[in-house]
């Protein structure tokens, strides 16, 4: 096995321009050619977990090797392997977030700054010229990349709530950058460790309070209806609404009906919002169960509206921390309007 190893570390010094290409490629294919099965965010999740190792553990490693081997590990070789783990954790996860972001929220920040990072992660220049370079931005994106590893990973692996793994996400991934930080900025003086602590306490409550911003990695709305009526026994909705008169929503109400798709073995409380006009009127809760490829069918029915309901109406699907699994969008029009 040392063989192998030296000859790699030999062919990587020959052929520099290899390590590029190979992260160039196996990051591109890794996007086209992965398939959403959930199953997989375990193995991505413990190769994340083992990378955090690595990265306290690097300089001790590679000490180690040098003198038990009395070769050096080229530095290109090193950042190669943590490149491949950014790459691969990245171009898994985005499937995921690119279907449960609501585009018309602030999910888009989110969903954006994972694009980002993994446009850095197979673009050399950026990830070694600019990222590798700066310790912080270095540690920053490999926290966020682990970050939304963990939400994808620990509903499938531990059958957690989706509040609950976004709490077991956020503590997990501040507590491992705190061994990295202190490497990075030595503490020398009681007032470094109080910094260090403040920093690492303010990156989480930021990341508590803009929780609805970050999509729900694996729930997502399969289907999803604002109608008049709905087979109770067949559970199907009957045909979606845009505008809706409000003489027949005074007469029969509204549904809001939605499909939701889960880990199976997941259980889930969602709410469906009723917002009036930005004004919310009525929160609902529902209990969901996953594991169905269709979405577990779910929906509300809204009977108690204002007395003068005639204006814009949407339903926001939550989760019990409020993040956003998608929103429907209706308006109701005074009797004069047709029904849509």
């Amino acid at each position: 096995m040392p063989k192998l190893i030296l000859r790699l570390i030999e062919l990587v010094k020959r052929y520099p321009g290899v390590i590029a290409l190979g992260g160039f490629v196996t990051g591109i294919a890794s996007f086209i050619l992965v398939d959403r099965q959930a199953k997989l965010a375990s193995w991505i999740a413990v190769l994340m977990l083992v990378s955090w190792v690595w990265l306290m553990f690097e300089q001790s490693a590679t000490r180690w090797f040098s003198r038990r081997f009395k070769r050096e590990i080229p530095e290109p070789l090193l950042r190669y392997a943590t490149q491949q783990i950014h790459q691969e954790s990245l171009f898994f996860v985005l499937p995921f977030f690119y279907t449960t972001t609501t585009w018309n929220s602030g999910q888009l920040v989110f969903t954006g700054l994972l694009g980002l990072a993994g446009l850095a992660s197979i673009t050399d220049p950026i990830y070694y010229k600019f990222v590798a370079t700066r310790r912080w931005l270095f540690l920053a994106l490999h926290t966020l990349t682990l970050f939304a590893v963990l939400l994808t990973a620990l509903p499938v692996i531990l059958h957690l709530t989706t509040s609950q793994s976004y709490e077991w996400a956020l503590g997990t991934a501040m507590l491992l950058s705190v061994p990295s930080l202190a490497a990075s900025f030595p503490i020398n003086h009681w007032r470094r460790a109080v910094a260090l602590v403040l920093v690492t306490a303010a990156v989480g409550g930021a990341g508590w309070m803009m929780r609805s911003w970050v999509p729900p990695a694996t729930l997502w709305i399969t289907e999803s209806a604002v109608t008049l009526d709905l087979d109770n026994s067949k559970r199907t909705p009957g045909d979606s609404v845009k505008n809706v008169a409000a003489s027949q929503v005074r007469a029969n109400g509204l549904y809001a009906y939605t499909a939701i798709n889960a880990p199976r073995g997941l259980q889930e409380r969602i709410y469906h919002v009723w917002k009036f006009n930005g004004q919310e009127v009525d929160r609902i809760a529902l209990d969901i169960h996953g594991g169905r490829d269709e979405g577990y069918r779910a929906w509300t029915h809204k009977m108690n509206l204002p007395p003068n309901p005639v204006g814009k109406w949407q339903v926001q699907v939550l989760t019990e921390d409020g993040q956003m699994i998608g929103v429907l969008r209706f308006r109701v029009t005074d009797d004069s309007a047709p029904a849509g």
